[in-house]
């Protein structure tokens, strides 16, 4: 009823929100089935998550979120901070009062957001003063989500993995 009751706006909040996530659960499957021995299945997987992601990026432009570059900077590191400082320490801490297993990944990814709006701080700087960055190479560490301009380090500083794991971009 809640739904029916609802605005556009908050329709397409709803909609962004579904696809988005259809997007991200049929890649991840897709993951699995290639490692289940079905590529064929994996590719419906994958086309069907760019189906959704198609969806939802024309929803996210319906509700015009999508700004000049500095303004897409400035909402990636407000919304970067608000999950560093706000959103996963208190899950974080739930988790560990649960003795529950989303602990480990709550723990990573409050470390590897800040590290992500400290990311975009110094691009929305280059990019006030109408410069690009200066980075051309980027790596992103498959674990834990950290990301490292220029050269992996010899292991990633929040989990540990070995340079040679790091994923050029």
């Amino acid at each position: 009823w809640r739904q029916l009751m609802a605005g556009t706006k908050e329709n397409l909040e709803t909609a962004f929100a579904g696809e988005s996530q259809a997007f991200q659960k049929y890649t991840n499957f897709a993951d699995r089935a290639d490692n289940d021995g079905f590529p064929n299945v994996a590719k419906l997987f994958r086309t069907a998550a760019q189906a959704e992601r198609i969806h939802a990026g024309g929803h996210l432009a319906a509700l015009d979120g999508v700004g000049s570059t500095a303004d897409n900077l400035q909402s990636a590191i407000d919304g970067e901070t608000y999950e560093y400082t706000e959103m996963y320490p208190p899950m974080l801490e739930q988790a560990k009062a649960d003795k529950h297993a989303a602990l480990r990944m709550f723990a990573l990814a409050v470390k590897a957001e800040e590290v992500h709006a400290q990311l975009y701080k110094k691009a929305l700087e280059a990019v006030q003063q109408g410069n690009d960055l200066t980075e051309t190479e980027f790596y992103l560490c498959p674990v834990c989500g950290h990301i490292e301009f220029g050269t992996p380090p010899d292991k990633c500083p929040i989990c540990g993995v070995p340079a040679g794991q790091f994923a050029l971009v």
